[in-house]
Order: C-alpha cells, then structure tokens, then sequence
C-alpha cells in the first residue's frame, strides 16, 4: 500500500504542475467526470442508463425513452449532488451535514421526506449479513463519525482518509436509500479538497468493491478496501494525464 501511495503522490505532483487549469479546460474536465462518475455510481446500483444515456440526461435534460423514471431521477440528483461537491472544494474539513446534504439533493426527486433524513427503520442488505445499527443508534454513530472526520482528517494520507471514510459512513447506513452514492460522493469530496482525483469505481468491478467492503464490515480489515480504492485513484491519475498530454513515464516507477 505504502509503494503505491508513492506513487499516486508522484502522478499527482506532475499533475500539480499543469494547475490552475484554463476555465475552458476546467469546465470541461469537470462535466467529463460529472457524466463518468454519475454513470458509474448509480450502474454500481442497478440504474439502468447507459453512460450516452446519462450524458443526454445531464447535458440536455431529456428523459430517455422506455427506461424507468427513477433511474433518470438518480441522473439528474447526482449530478446536482457533484455540482454541490465543487461548492465545496476549498473548505478544510468535511461535516456530517456536508454528507447528509449530499444525500438530499441526491434522493430530492425521488422520495422528497426521506431526502437528506435519517431511516426510522431496521435495514437489511441483499447479499449482506451485516447488523447495521438501529434508528436509535444512528445520532450516537454519526457523531462518533463526525468526530473520527476531524481527528482523522490530517493523520491519514488523503486516499487513505476518503477510504477510510467512505467504510465508516457506509457501515452506519444512516438512510433508508442512497446510501452508496452518497458515501462515494462523499469520498471523492475528500480527495479532491486535497487535490486528488476521484476514485470512481467502474461497474465491472462491483463485485471487487463489495467484497472488500465486506471484509471491512465482517472482519474489521479496511486493507483490502484501502488498496482497491487507491487503484482507481491512480488509474483516474493516469487517464488525466493522458488527456492533459503529460507522458506517464515522467512519474517514475516505484519498486517495492
């Protein structure tokens, strides 16, 4: 793990050397992951629009026909909600309020009362034997998440924190819905306050990430985790410098 953190602190301060970016190049870098990591997300969650799908539904706001209007709900929700995590780019720390506000502009459309509003009741998981905590306990594990934000925030490597994060918020599962979203937003609010990129996770690889996640909930060990979402970051490293033209080999490798 430690070679490979070296390694995305390499790519990013070739990276670092291409900022601040022309406002034309920002914009677009922005609406280029603002449909990639939408797609991803909610693909991760069984919406079933396609990446060209979703980018008609940003960009030009037109539903799609013969798909189910929750999933272009889903659409539009997490883009406002990534147009809310740039909102929030230059402040130090992350809040629990900060999540939960992500959530609600997430799930607004789709059940406006339960948008941004802790769940009142037990849930269960499919394909997870997971306990997660009761309504009752839900005050009592989000501050203790609150806590372990600051605490945490500047101890941990940045990818190791918005893992980390992402773990523990999923773990407490606040909401009756949107719960994996909003974690994953929440994440990548981290990285990028600290000048990282984004890890998105890509639907091929839904089963890699619940598992680690399990591992995680089941056995306590976040290592797995941690490494599987280092790699996207690295990977989305990787593809920015690529579209930025910086040749890969000026961040040189790193042997174990």
């Amino acid at each position: 793990m430690d070679v490979l953190l070296k390694k995305i602190d390499l790519y990013k301060e070739q990276l670092d050397h291409c900022r601040p970016f022309e406002p034309p190049m920002l914009e677009q870098l922005r609406d280029y992951y603002r449909i990639g990591l939408t797609y991803a997300s909610n693909a991760l969650e069984g919406n079933t629009l396609t990446i060209s799908e979703t980018k008609v539904v940003l960009e030009d706001g037109i539903t799609v026909g013969g798909k189910p209007l929750r999933d272009v709900y889903e659409a539009v929700g997490h883009g406002d909600a990534y147009d809310h995590m740039f909102s929030l780019l230059h402040q130090k720390d992350i809040t629990v309020n900060d999540i939960f506000e992500l959530h609600k502009l997430f799930y607004q459309r789709i059940d406006p009362q339960s948008a941004g509003c802790c769940r009142s009741h037990d849930v269960i998981v499919t394909g997870s034997t997971y306990t997660f905590p009761s309504p009752d306990e839900l005050p009592e594990k989000l501050e203790e998440l609150g806590i372990w934000m600051k605490e945490a925030r500047y101890k941990l490597h940045p990818v190791e924190y918005a893992a980390w994060l992402h773990l523990l918020f999923v773990s407490i599962h606040p909401f009756a819905d949107g719960n994996g979203r909003t974690a994953r937003l929440a994440m990548n609010l981290a990285l990028i306050q600290r000048g990282y990129q984004m890890a998105v996770v890509p639907p091929v690889s839904r089963a890699e990430y619940l598992s680690a996640i399990a591992r995680y909930q089941h056995r306590g060990d976040a290592s797995v985790f941690c490494q599987f979402i280092a790699e996207q970051v690295l990977e989305n490293e990787r593809d920015m410098m690529r579209m930025l033209h910086i040749p890969l080999q000026q961040a040189p490798a790193i042997e174990p």
